[in-house]
């Protein structure tokens, strides 16, 4: 394979990876820019998502993607109750409190699993799972542009009701100011309970979409946390609408180290580390100027 050819491969694959990765880190950025809470078990939730959507699959034969508003409706609920019991009393505390508490649900969440059903991968077969597509040279497999393209169906469905609705503005009012939404009549607790719902369902329907392509265990949603947080960093924390182009930089990133560098499949995991790096550092500077 030619190497202009290689590099075309690796933004293909690259981008399609970015249609999940978004909807994986809009979930974080939602819960930062909101409730203003880092979620560390964030990730977690979407490996409970995988084993809910391979669960469904196994017991009842509903594909995934077809399952995903079931999955949707019950890590809705789920964050409702987890902000209701805990999250509502660590965003009065301090930041510390905050990743303890959340540190913690992610290793009991983790441990659960674990004990539960075992340190196993999980994979389900799809009809579509080792289907393979080729446009212009480069080859790429159906269920990831499946994923794709439900994934920016629901970005920019997500997108239109913050933009457009009565709860897309109270939630922006919440997001910059909360004191002052409260002075407004604004019910802001209300606001970020249903935000931080919504932020683990999104979260979820990535699960849903990575149980198509990807084996379900118990420690794979810590990737999906430094991945979401990378995402989230290079956006800017709490900007929803950065999350896309980020997500699409990372994307291909990772796919170029991973598919021109001599080992790069091993390498290609420390791109979210390094840039998380990159910007931290440069991100005064830039502001500075």
């Amino acid at each position: 394979m030619e190497y202009t050819q290689l590099i075309a491969q690796a933004v293909v694959s690259g981008l399609l990876k970015a249609g999940i990765y978004s909807l994986v880190a809009i979930g974080m950025a939602l819960s930062l820019g909101v409730v203003k809470i880092l979620n560390l078990a964030h990730g977690d939730f979407i490996m409970l998502a995988q084993y809910l959507s391979i669960f469904i699959f196994a017991q009842m034969g509903l594909d995934p993607l077809i399952a995903a508003p079931i999955v949707f409706i019950i890590f809705a609920i789920f964050g409702f109750g987890i902000f209701k019991g805990l999250i509502r009393f660590a965003i009065k505390t301090t930041e510390l409190n905050q990743l303890l508490l959340t540190f913690g649900l992610s290793i009991f969440l983790q441990n659960t699993i674990l004990m539960m059903i075992g340190a196993d991968p999980k994979t389900i077969f799809v009809s579509y799972r080792n289907v393979s597509l080729s446009f212009l040279g480069t080859e790429f497999g159906f269920g990831r542009l499946i994923a794709f393209l439900i994934a920016l169906i629901i970005l920019f469905a997500l997108f239109y009701i913050l933009k457009n609705t009565k709860f897309g503005k109270c939630t922006r009012a919440v997001s910059q100011n909360i004191e002052g939404a409260y002075l407004i009549g604004i019910e802001a607790e209300r606001i970020q309970m249903v935000a931080f719902g919504l932020s683990i369902a999104i979260a979820a329907l990535g699960g849903s979409m990575l149980s198509i392509i990807l084996s379900a265990h118990p420690t794979i949603g810590l990737e999906f946390t430094i991945k979401s947080l990378a995402i989230v960093v290079v956006a800017g924390f709490g900007n929803i609408y950065g999350v896309i182009w980020a997500s699409a930089v990372l994307g291909i990133l990772e796919s170029m180290v991973s598919t021109l560098l001599p080992g790069g499949t091993g390498l290609s995991g420390g791109v979210f580390f390094l840039l998380i790096f990159v910007f931290l550092i440069m991100a005064p500077i830039i502001r500075k100027r």
